[in-house]
């Protein structure tokens, strides 16, 4: 069984000030850039049986340089959709909701087209991903670059918890994380690793 690596995209202007960030498609800034750059040695030189990314161009951007080919997107890779939440920080909601919290409370709608995502939505999303990889998983490695809210529901379901469980496990931009196996159950190997 080949291990499962998750790559957080470098740093937006955005992940930056804090602000939530799912379809707004922003490019990573210089520091991202460089920031996925500075991942090629965690992943150059491994062969992957599938290397997955979010649609999202700051996600296909960190693949690239971060030295990843062969890269497919998945759209179900894409990031928590934060609804009427989208560019605005957790300090801002806190205003208005001081008790709001998106692990349990989710988002309210947004503009059409984005209606929010509770968090067992998020996690219907990250089963699929993870039964699309499972095949592949029996061949060797397989890598998934996309975000951290995203990667931290999938995280808790590949453990077995629940989707809001993903609290649990902070995740820094421009990271790796290695989901492996041990006598049979699913472990984190690694976490938030950066060079």
């Amino acid at each position: 069984m080949g291990d499962l690596l998750l790559v957080r995209h470098g740093e937006t202007e955005w992940s930056r000030s804090g602000q939530h960030t799912s379809w707004t498609d922003l490019p990573l800034t210089g520091q991202g850039e460089e920031q996925a750059k500075s991942l090629a040695p965690l992943l150059t030189g491994r062969t992957f049986a599938r290397a997955l990314s979010s649609p999202l161009g700051r996600a296909l951007r960190t693949a690239e340089l971060a030295g990843l080919v062969g890269i497919e997107t998945d759209p179900d890779l894409h990031e928590w959709d934060y609804g009427g939440y989208e560019g605005v920080t957790t300090v801002e909601i806190h205003r208005t909701r001081p008790a709001w919290d998106l692990w349990t409370d989710g988002v309210p709608p947004g503009p059409e087209g984005h209606p929010g995502e509770s968090p067992a939505g998020i996690g219907a999303r990250a089963d699929r991903v993870l039964a699309r990889v499972e095949p592949a998983l029996a061949e060797g490695d397989v890598v998934l670059v996309a975000h951290a809210h995203f990667l931290r529901v999938l995280t808790a379901r590949r453990l077995g918890l629940p989707p809001a469980e993903g609290r649990l496990f902070q995740l820094a931009t421009a990271t790796v994380s290695r989901l492996s196996t041990e006598h049979g159950r699913p472990v984190i190997a690694e976490w938030n690793v950066r060079p």
